[in-house]
């Protein structure tokens, strides 16, 4: 199996994925070789991706709670781990005392439900859909049929900043990440990309020895860590560069697509 994020890692810094990229994801895919998007991305964002460039493999969204089979064209989704609605009350409450002025948006398997001022500092590339379009609500949680993540972020604090306080303190009950964006993330506890990589491996018998992954943000280091083969990009932050068994060609230099093509060589031998 290779594992890759996307964003900073398979995708160029226009947030595509080029031609050489998709073919050679095909061409693993072709050699046996089980393609995997790992990523923190919702189900419509990685749909319309795996539209652009004909993917057809297995995702990992939301960090690690959702699972989506491409494999027909249309997203389905095969698992979820959602957020026990206390844990998500107390950890929010937790964040507002710590971190006066942070406002919330809470995301479900289909559904992202925003408070009214999470919305209004947002772009269209934070979730990749316009903030118009959101829906919000006053008070969250909101009872969504499946809550997976909580996203926080500050009208001042950059993202990071605000993962740094918030682990630093230790707050219970999520797991907390963050994936080089303008939010900190939460997921259930103990959720990572490298829980569901170990699900999605454990269908066809999959050792961990025979996972490579790839990632740029500290949402991947749970993921690296656990694979046997840790590949970084270039472009990485240097925490993340720290634990790579091998450091690729940057995103914008195809550094996915020169492993893959390796691997596909080596196979053909």
């Amino acid at each position: 199996m290779f594992a890759t994020d996307l964003d900073g890692t398979l995708l160029r810094s226009d947030r595509t994925v080029s031609a050489r990229t998709a073919e050679a994801m095909a061409n693993a895919q072709a050699a046996g070789i089980e393609v995997v998007w790992a990523t923190a991305r919702a189900r419509h964002s990685v749909h319309e991706l795996a539209q652009s460039c004909g993917f057809r493999g297995k995702a990992v969204c939301a960090n690690g709670a959702v699972l989506l089979d491409l494999a027909d064209g249309t997203p389905e989704i095969i698992d979820t781990v959602s957020i026990d609605s206390g844990a998500a009350m107390a950890a929010m409450a937790q964040i507002r005392t710590l971190i006066p002025g942070v406002v919330f948006a809470n995301v479900g398997a289909t559904r992202f439900v925003a408070e009214p001022a999470y919305a209004a500092l947002c772009t269209f590339t934070d979730h990749h859909r316009h903030p118009h379009e959101m829906e919000v609500s006053e008070v969250l949680p909101t009872g969504l049929e499946s809550m997976v993540k909580i996203v926080a972020r500050h009208p001042e604090l950059p993202g990071a900043q605000l993962y740094r306080t918030a682990a630093a303190v230790g707050v219970t009950g999520v797991e907390l990440t963050h994936s080089g964006a303008a939010y900190m993330e939460m997921a259930a506890e103990s959720v990572s990309k490298a829980s569901a990589l170990e699900r999605l491996c454990a269908i066809p018998g999959i050792d961990r020895s025979q996972v490579a992954a790839a990632g740029d943000a500290i949402n991947d280091v749970a993921m690296l860590t656990w694979a046997g083969t840790a590949l970084v990009p270039a472009n990485a932050a240097p925490e993340v560069l720290a634990l790579a068994d091998r450091v690729l060609p940057s995103n914008d230099e195809d550094g996915v697509a020169a492993y893959l093509e390796e691997l596909v060589r080596d196979s053909a031998a």
